[in-house]
């Protein structure tokens, strides 16, 4: 497979996942998108496709990766791919049903929760950290002016609004959802023009 069908299947990833997440996030019965978190969308009876948005999403990011390392080195490509690995791994271990979604779950958090929960959320973690390091290293890599500085202040950004997201999710924010929502696309919409950045 050519690097550009990489590139674009890399790019058609990101992208595909916040389409996918916003329509079905604003259209879900019981849902609070500014609340519930993105991972939330697994349950319900539609949870299926946030499920395979995961999957999906993250294997065409996964393979993508291969596409970076000729324009930016194998620092970006490396953390692109363990970025994607990771959404395929948030999907297949969903977080645990909470926080009044879906309809009829306790409006709160509970005091244990399950072992895929926990993976649920290292994954998470690999997901928004592997990121911005991801953005950084591209900074450095890129010989275009104008993409360094745009990958440098999206790391930026992307660290400072991972960070409000967990203290948002901490204190069970009613803005939880939204923040993360916002740091999201700022990311996704950057690796999808560094895929397509990547074709030449």
């Amino acid at each position: 497979m050519s690097m550009t069908v990489l590139s674009w299947a890399g790019a058609a990833g990101a992208w595909l996942f916040v389409a996918t997440f916003l329509l079905d996030g604003w259209t879900r019965p019981g849902y609070r998108p500014v609340r519930h978190a993105v991972s939330a969308l697994a349950h319900g009876s539609r949870g299926w496709v946030q499920t395979a948005n995961f999957i999906l999403c993250g294997l065409l990011i996964t393979a993508g990766a291969a596409a970076l390392t000729e324009p930016l080195g194998a620092g970006p490509a490396i953390a692109v791919g363990v970025f994607g690995a990771a959404l395929v791994a948030s999907g297949v271990f969903p977080m645990d049903a909470m926080r009044g979604y879906p309809p009829g779950t306790p409006d709160g958090t509970p005091d244990e929760v399950s072992a895929r929960h926990n993976l649920h959320d290292w994954a998470g973690t690999a997901v928004f950290g592997a990121l911005p390091v991801a953005a950084l290293m591209a900074a450095f890599g890129a010989s275009d002016a104008g993409w360094k500085w745009y990958s440098g202040l999206t790391a930026a950004a992307l660290a400072a609004g991972f960070l409000a997201f967990g203290s948002a999710w901490e204190r069970d924010s009613a803005y939880a959802g939204l923040v993360q929502r916002a740091t999201i696309i700022v990311g996704w919409v950057w690796l999808g023009l560094l895929f397509a950045y990547a074709v030449g």
